[in-house]
């Protein structure tokens, strides 16, 4: 006999942070969205339109992650996800409310930014977007894919399901910071 499965509904991603308030300012600016819950500790954001929102807490032992990672380096675990219609212009108001672009761009048509804090988040252009995809030369993708070949980054499969039979590798320094 098998028990019906209750309702659940996705109220908020949670981001752990130093201070759950500056966080969540950033964010409120980043997004145009709305504080609806406040307290020591913890502030959760809404979408103007409704629907699931971010949730900030603090955790006084947060560590950065890494990213790329390499063996050793704190995972980010998760990252968002922000469809925009203009990646420049975009770019643009991430970096003037506090973001910080990452070194390493995989993609041509995707921006790796770090919040203040040092989580990762992703602002892409939807494929069904008007407009021409942002002009990326086909030689800074080879540069960034030789960098991560010269690097040796590990793989998510690797974090996931290392190889046993693959010899160890060690920690590179952390050249993010």
């Amino acid at each position: 006999m098998t028990t019906p499965r209750p309702s659940l509904t996705l109220s908020s991603t949670v981001l752990d942070a130093p201070d759950a308030a500056e966080l969540a300012d950033f964010y409120r600016r980043l997004l145009g969205w709305e504080t609806v819950q406040e307290e020591p500790g913890w502030v959760k954001l809404l979408p103007p339109g409704g629907g699931s929102g971010l949730g900030f807490q603090t955790e006084k032992a947060y560590v950065p992650p890494a990213w790329p990672a390499s063996p050793g380096d704190q995972l980010m675990m998760l990252h968002l996800d922000f469809e925009v219609e203009d990646l420049e212009t975009a770019v643009a108001h991430a970096v003037a409310e506090g973001a910080t672009p990452a070194d390493f761009q995989p993609q041509h048509d995707v921006r790796v930014l770090f919040d203040p804090v040092g989580h990762p988040f992703c602002l892409f252009v939807n494929e069904e977007a008007p407009g021409e995809p942002p002009a990326i030369s086909p030689e800074w993708v080879a540069e960034q894919t030789r960098e991560i070949a010269e690097q040796d980054r590990l793989t998510v499969q690797d974090a996931v399901a290392p190889d046993p039979s693959a010899p160890a590798r060690q920690p590179e320094p952390d050249t993010l910071s």
